[in-house]
């Protein structure tokens, strides 16, 4: 009796420590080769998109569906998400074996819609410099009652069902000659009007009658604001490694983070040469081609968690969308996973590395009031759809 408990102890080690190694080879992404007879290493491809269920292409074969793990020999393979009503996503994946690569996709819809916010007319569009707030004039007109004249406020976040997130209005007057600038953190406005230079609340009205003329500490709420800015940025910069340091400090003209600070999107001002493996590279870091020698004129995005510095483009642009210019403007999307591309007369979603540029709205548009809402879901854009006796207004351009 004691000899066969003894073998059936035996037998029960024997075939459960050959599960648990089964399930660990299969988990690192190894799979048994029934001719060779032996384990063969593998990479793990995850893809997830947001909407899922697309069907996943790999080297042109139909493989799966989103939102499901690839057991995928080693080598270099030509990965394509398709969903119809949306645009493609491609990409050109290095598998490693054991090592787990991971895609997530964002698919835009390749007809969007539009649908009007505003009405009565929007000029000098800006955004805050943490995108939550979007602020324009009204001006006065034969057809518009004095509640309708003056600087309203959008909130570009998106509230419960049941609460209004649309337009306020926040200052009264003639805002035609009217210029104003954001804060850092979004919650108040310097205006200059003709009659002064005023402080006031993003977040509610004041009237004229209640403003205070500041004209005298413009500067210093101005120097103020730039040195909260900066000393924001510094925070962040300190803990970046020393070659990029020295080329965002003195060798780029402006960057601007990423709304999780893990990415730079900045355009450089003269040449620099980038140093290889500034952090220790990361398993299953992104494996698309990158570029390192900087040079004058162009716009990177460097990837600060995975050491990774992509050309975004090598023609002139503007990285603030505040500026009131012709030239192509860049600025993120809600999150880093995109870049906003607006162009003469159409606009340009984009990976966050440069790939996959599809352009969600083409037509008449006032440069550079193309702006992101915080779920990803819209854009907010200032036009008067082609009209040249029509006031331009702003329309919701939803893109998922």
């Amino acid at each position: 009796m004691t000899k066969i408990r003894v073998f059936f102890f035996i037998v029960t080690l024997i075939i459960v420590g050959s599960i648990g190694m089964f399930a660990t080879y299969y988990a690192r992404g190894y799979r048994f080769d029934f001719k060779a007879l032996k384990f063969q290493p593998n990479g793990i491809l995850v893809l997830k998109s947001e909407p899922d269920g697309a069907s996943v292409y790999i080297n042109g074969e139909l493989k799966t569906a989103t939102n499901a793990n690839l057991s995928i020999a080693p080598g270099t393979y030509d990965v394509e998400v398709k969903k119809d009503g949306y645009f493609g996503w491609y990409k050109r994946l290095t598998i490693e074996k054991e090592i787990v690569t991971q895609a997530s996709i964002s698919l835009f819809k390749n007809v969007p819609s539009l649908s009007p916010v505003t009405s009565s007319g929007a000029i000098n569009t800006i955004i805050s410099e943490d995108g939550s707030k979007i602020v324009y004039s009204v001006l006065p007109s034969k057809n518009l009652s004095d509640d309708k004249v003056g600087l309203w406020a959008l909130d570009t976040f998106s509230l419960p069902l049941g609460f209004d997130t649309g337009p306020k209005r926040i200052a009264d007057g003639d805002m035609t000659d009217a210029t104003y600038v954001f804060s850092p953190n979004g919650r108040q406005l310097l205006l200059t009007v003709s009659n002064g230079i005023f402080l006031i609340d993003t977040g509610s009205f004041t009237s004229q009658n209640q403003r205070v003329n500041v004209a005298v500490r413009k500067n210093e709420i101005l120097t103020g604001w730039s040195t909260e800015k900066e000393n924001t940025n510094q925070s962040i910069i300190k803990n970046l490694p020393l070659g990029l340091i020295d080329i965002l400090s003195r060798k780029s003209s402006v960057f601007i983070f990423s709304p999780d600070d893990n990415m730079i999107l900045y355009s450089a001002s003269s040449s620099a040469i980038l140093a290889s493996n500034l952090i220790k590279p990361l398993p299953g870091a992104s494996t698309q081609t990158q570029e390192r020698n900087i040079e004058p004129g162009r716009t990177y995005v460097y990837d600060i968690k995975e050491d990774r510095n992509f050309l975004i483009t090598d023609q002139p642009v503007t990285i603030n969308n505040n500026d009131k210019t012709q030239i192509p403007a860049l600025r993120w999307m809600s999150t880093s996973k995109h870049l906003l591309w607006g162009g003469q007369g159409q606009v340009v979603i984009m990976d966050y590395d440069g790939m996959n540029r599809q352009t969600v709205y083409s037509g008449s548009y006032t440069m550079p009031s193309i702006f992101p809402f915080s779920n990803t879901t819209k854009l907010l854009i200032l036009t008067n759809l082609g009209s040249p006796d029509s006031a331009a207004n702003l329309y919701t351009l939803t893109v998922k």
